[in-house]
């Protein structure tokens, strides 16, 4: 290992030459196109309106075992009084294999496991696509991939129609009238009011995803006029990107008659963390607006979901949706997810982790592989992050806080960025035409990204070590380890953390890669490992120095969650908010992406909104915002005796492919039909009781 050492006497001349060796030399460089790999499959492209509307039909229908078993036997009314007043009907010209038939099943296998059920309290589902199929949102954007792009906009939900007023500050939502939870509760104005208020809006929630009254700007407010028209009232005029985040998952409203008498505005008697874990995994038949319910859970093995009998949503034909009767999620790996997905074992995988292609690529090239693989865009990315609250968000001792201070310097993030050869990281993960080099801020290859306005710092382990010791972080006491200055943590070995997620190999494997790049530079990383939910709380709550972190939407489509791509308020962004005192701390340059984002947001100019975002992309490039370590496409892999499986569908732009696909009216032909239901002709039970009806 290298040491770093300093005359005494001689500190401030060897300081000053390292600088001016640094400045003299050029940093930046050319940045290499990500090397050639065409999707397997394109998109066919139409409008909001070639896929759904909503509209009372003459006759509805579902499968005959619920008419015969329930409706005939009086415990379930009949189909018509379960829909709503005018359901959703999906369109069959836009369903690529036509009307479907009932039956059969999805089997997932997923890394994650659930916590529980309450979705809006904080309490992670699982992943792996559990509460997409219990989760219904204001609006909806999975589907996107196929829209046409000058007709751009989230597709109606739960809220089926909108409209803005003359000002533009002010958005009317009317809500489907007459839809019912799965358990035949009303859906109303006042489950989105709780959700809004009491979640949302209460500082001691912190629901899933990250939702806080800042995601739809600072000063919003939101009224309910009748049961089921709601008033969005904003300081800028036509945000219109807000619509994006109404959708999965920061405006999934849940249950309140289940939730409201666990919340402590409600029951004094409960504390927040009470209210959170009030309905853990063993706790079935909760009430969803989504397509299934979730009836049994083994600990460590399975999740199993039925069909909800109040489903909101039809068929051209009338069938009530959706098609597959079960939903199966295994508890095991996402190593595993891919390995059963291609052996038929598992009939869904989002191929995701870049160490799985060769292998997956071959099985599925032979005649006899029963799933289709299909690659889509380079819409995975990872980054590391660095903590810049220097305001005491996360409560960091006297090193922690020495390591904020220092994330906040742009000498040593330049630093952190020339150490790391993106290019050996990408390798290590699979050779091949798969990773690409990513500095940071957009991915090449989608709509907002300017490679001309990218700043590059390419692999320069000599400039890294000069800038290094140009901020006097010197190994002091000869162990190889630079330390801090004498003033800074008691001038202490310089050791950060770095917090990656253990459910997914690459986020280790990349963690693992950052961590032996930078020890040649006397920077001592230390792993924080930990498992999904565990690793969620910690990045929630400011506990870290550094993370290694797959990428959101944002970076994808810009359009969706774009609030985050900046402090723009104290809670919005992953790595910057407010500290105890409410306020952030931002630097010159945040604030410049802030006025960025936030003028992005607040016009609907096409050709301003790609200045905007060249702009964007040049100020956090240049001032490493956050370090790009690789980028890669995803593949879908499913099992070919599915059917209305769009094309072009990838695995991630807007949303997760089991989003994209709207598997809800994916259904199994009645010839291709397997036996694998576990509850067959079954239905959820009340919420609460052990398993289905």
């Amino acid at each position: 290992m290298r040491k770093h050492t300093i005359a005494l006497g001689g500190a401030g001349l060897m300081l000053g030459v390292s600088l001016l060796a640094v400045h003299a030399q050029e940093l930046t460089g050319e940045l290499p196109d990500p090397p050639e790999f065409a999707a397997q499959s394109e998109p066919v492209f139409v409008s909001i309106s070639d896929i759904l509307e909503y509209k009372a039909l003459p006759e509805y229908h579902e499968p005959d075992w619920v008419t015969s078993k329930y409706v005939e036997a009086g415990t379930l009314p009949p189909v018509a009084e379960r829909l709503p007043k005018e359901p959703m009907v999906y369109k069959t010209a836009n369903m690529p294999d036509g009307v479907g038939v009932y039956g059969d099943t999805m089997r997932h296998v997923i890394g994650g496991r659930p916590e529980g059920w309450n979705y809006i309290g904080g309490q992670s589902q699982g992943w792996g696509g559990i509460d997409i199929g219990l989760s219904e949102c204001l609006t909806r954007t999975g589907p996107l991939f196929m829209v046409k792009a000058d007709e751009l906009e989230p597709l109606p939900n739960l809220a089926k129609s909108w409209e803005w007023s003359e000002d533009g500050k002010s958005l009317t939502m009317h809500l489907i009238e007459g839809a019912k939870w799965s358990d035949g509760d009303p859906f109303d104005a006042d489950d989105v009011m709780f959700y809004w208020e009491d979640n949302v809006n209460d500082a001691n929630v912190s629901p899933l995803n990250g939702a806080t009254p800042e995601s739809w700007g600072v000063g919003t407010t939101l009224e309910a006029l009748d049961p089921y028209t709601i008033k969005w009232t904003f300081k800028e005029a036509n945000p219109t990107q807000y619509l994006y985040t109404m959708a999965y998952g920061t405006f999934c409203p849940g249950p309140s008659h289940i939730l409201k008498p666990q919340h402590p505005k409600y029951n004094p008697d409960n504390t927040y963390e009470e209210y959170k874990n009030a309905f853990p995994p063993e706790y079935m038949n909760i009430p969803v607006m989504g397509a299934w319910v979730p009836v049994e859970y083994r600990a460590d093995d399975i999740v199993v979901m039925r069909r909800n009998p109040y489903y909101w949503k039809v068929d051209e034909a009338g069938n009530q949706l959706p098609y597959l009767n079960e939903m199966h999620y295994r508890l095991s790996t996402w190593a595993d997810r891919d390995v059963q997905a291609v052996a038929g074992s598992g009939d869904f995988s989002n191929l995701e982790q870049a160490e799985s292609f060769v292998e997956s690529l071959k099985r599925s090239a032979e005649d006899s592989a029963p799933a289709r693989l299909q690659f889509g865009a380079r819409t995975i990315g990872y980054a590391l992050r660095m903590n810049f609250s220097a305001n005491g968000w996360g409560e960091p001792d006297a090193r922690g806080q020495a390591v904020r201070e220092l994330n906040r310097n742009l000498d040593f993030r330049k630093a952190i960025t020339v150490a790391l050869d993106r290019q050996r990281l990408g390798d290590s993960l699979v050779r091949g035409p798969f990773t690409a080099i990513y500095p940071g801020g957009l991915y090449a290859g989608t709509t907002y990204y300017d490679k001309a306005s990218t700043v590059y710092y390419p692999y320069n382990i000599e400039a890294a070590n000069a800038l290094l010791d140009g901020l006097g972080l010197t190994d002091t006491d000869g162990n190889g380890i630079r330390n801090f200055p004498a003033d800074q943590a008691g001038g202490g070995d310089l050791e950060i953390t770095l917090l990656a997620n253990t459910d997914y190999g690459t986020d280790t494997n990349l963690a693992e890669g950052v961590i032996a790049q930078l020890e040649p530079l006397g920077i001592r990383v230390i792993a924080n490992f930990q498992s999904g939910t565990a690793r969620d709380d910690m990045a929630q709550s400011g506990q870290f120095d550094w993370s290694v972190e797959r990428q959101g939407s944002e970076v994808v489509s810009v359009v969706q969650g774009t609030s985050a791509l900046a402090p723009t308020g104290p809670r919005t962004h992953p790595f910057h908010r407010a500290g105890t005192d409410g306020t952030l701390d931002l630097l010159p340059f945040e604030q410049e992406l802030v006025d960025t984002v936030n003028a992005f947001i607040a016009t609907s100019d096409n050709a301003e909104r790609a200045e905007l975002m060249k702009k964007y992309q040049n100020v956090f490039t240049e001032n490493v915002y956050s370090v790009g370590l690789t980028q890669y496409p995803g593949a879908l892999i499913i099992n070919k005796r599915f059917a209305n499986i769009p094309a072009g569908s990838p695995i991630f732009m807007f949303n997760w492919a089991e989003d994209n696909i709207i598997r809800e009216r994916v259904f199994v032909p009645a010839d291709r039909q397997g036996d694998f239901e576990l509850h067959p002709e079954t239905l959820p039970g009340a919420p609460g009781s052990a398993g289905p009806m």
